[in-house]
């Protein structure tokens, strides 16, 4: 993972914290191990997050399918809600459930950020201390 990545993990491990969850980088995420991991695992006893983070400054990026499946077959195992984390460049974190992606014609995943905008959910809204009104 570039240094990017690894920072953008930090400062979202950061933010869960601040928000009252418990939450981690998950050692050995992005490929040292062939157990689908997630980059960021977080959790406050009731509500389990495993989150595959992305950055970018561009207005859309492509996801290995792998990815996506590996990030749903361990939250199906561990109990948590998968989700993409995205940081577009100086935008603010949105939050999408693997469903809400658009699939390629190669079967991985394209997320731009018209779609992000529309269909993701701030932090807040992630962690249930605040709805808003998609339209």
């Amino acid at each position: 993972m570039s240094k990017k990545g690894s920072k953008e993990e930090r400062d979202l491990v950061k933010m869960l914290w601040d928000s009252n969850f418990a939450a981690m980088r998950a050692p050995a995420s992005g490929g040292a191990t062939k157990k689908p991991l997630p980059d960021v695992l977080a959790g406050n006893g009731k509500i389990y997050l495993a989150i595959e983070v992305k950055s970018t400054s561009r207005d859309k990026i492509y996801i290995d399918s792998q990815k996506i499946n590996g990030l749903c077959e361990f939250s199906d195992i561990f109990g948590a809600r998968p989700y993409i984390g995205i940081k577009f460049r100086y935008k603010k974190w949105l939050f999408l459930s693997p469903e809400d992606l658009e699939v390629t014609r190669n079967d991985n995943y394209r997320l731009d950020m018209d779609l992000a905008f529309k269909k993701g959910l701030e932090l807040d809204e992630l962690i249930g201390k605040d709805k808003q009104l998609k339209f």
